[in-house]
């Protein structure tokens, strides 16, 4: 039999330990953070390229972060430490830098690499737990993880310094996007597959409902008119515009079943609702995204604001589609 309560307080324990760790990483943010981004934007400036190394574990890190810089417009290369003092150091150039993992500093392969390195013409960033290590010593600028203890009860198991260096990486990914002004369709070209790429790359015109199955009615036309253009349209939800085609509302299948339920379920009460103008139960000036959004931000509205339908207008303001949250997953958008 295993000790449920025991498992439980291990696991929220290090979930504990961990994000104490990240605090603290955090709270050391400061100059070399800075200075370290400066490097990246003058050797990306040069056409160079960041490499980034570790051993063990920190070069399973290294591989994430460097593939999160690649991924976000900060062209990167992960470096073997082995194979670089066999042969691969010809992957570098003196215009690239070199990002160097290792929480002791003092991991052997990575200060046998550095003189090497150096040779090379290469600046170094020693992303580090010490910053009197070895490898700080060695470098030009000192970026430190001052993550505390490891999750590991032995202490040994590379486990909150992995994380914190993991999200320092994180970190120096978006600052060098805000700071590039790396745009939604530059991240596109380098996404062209999966959910991902079909997010970044289909367009609201691309995925919303239009002709039969987008129901849109005027302002004039009852709600019994409004449920049996949604019932046609499959819809759960019919858009309002005016003669122009501006939208006006949104009526959705909640709205009816709210003011159903305030009418009572008096028959009377029921018929003057059904023959009463839909305009008068609507959503005026609904939440709305132009036909030219990526669905990558239609995905971002429909978790930030818990809705399920979205009306699409164009240029001029006029409805012209509705995305529905239930067709995005049937498009492989999420």
């Amino acid at each position: 039999m295993i000790d449920k309560a025991a498992i439980l307080a291990c696991a929220r324990r290090v979930f504990d330990v961990e994000i104490e760790g990240l605090e603290k990483t955090r709270d050391s943010v400061g100059e070399a953070f800075v200075a370290t981004v400066e490097l990246m934007l003058k050797t990306l400036d040069a056409g160079g390229l960041v490499v980034v190394t570790g051993v063990g574990k920190s070069l399973q890190v290294a591989e994430k972060m460097s593939a999160v810089f690649a991924s976000t417009g900060t062209r990167s290369i992960v470096l073997n430490p082995v194979q670089a003092m066999h042969g691969d150091l010809g992957m570098t150039a003196p215009r690239d830098m070199l990002m160097a993992l290792s929480f002791s500093g003092e991991s052997e392969e990575i200060v046998k690499l550095v003189p090497a390195i150096r040779r090379h013409g290469l600046k170094i960033v020693a992303v580090t737990g010490d910053s009197e290590s070895t490898l700080a010593k060695m470098s030009d600028v000192v970026l430190p993880v001052p993550c505390g203890p490891e999750a590991c009860p032995f202490g040994m198991a590379p486990t909150t310094s992995a994380t914190a260096t993991m999200v320092m990486g994180d970190a120096l990914a978006m600052a060098m996007v805000e700071t590039r002004k790396f745009t939604v369709e530059e991240y596109a070209g380098n996404h062209p597959a999966g959910a991902i790429g079909r997010a970044l790359t289909l367009k609201a015109v691309d995925v919303m409902r239009r002709d039969e199955g987008f129901a849109k009615v005027s302002p004039a036309a009852t709600v019994l008119e409004s449920l049996m253009a949604m019932t046609k349209a499959k819809a759960g939800s019919a858009v309002v515009a005016a003669t122009d085609g501006k939208l006006l509302g949104i009526f959705t299948d909640g709205d009816f079943r709210r003011i159903i339920s305030a009418a009572g379920g008096a028959s009377a009460s029921a018929t003057d609702l059904l023959a009463a103008p839909v305009s008068e139960y609507m959503t005026k000036s609904p939440l709305f995204i132009r036909d030219t959004a990526y669905a990558a931000e239609i995905v971002k509205v429909f978790e930030k604001r818990r809705i399920d339908d979205l009306p699409v207008v164009d240029g001029e303001g006029r409805a012209v589609g509705l995305v529905d949250i239930q067709d995005l997953p049937k498009m492989k958008v999420i």
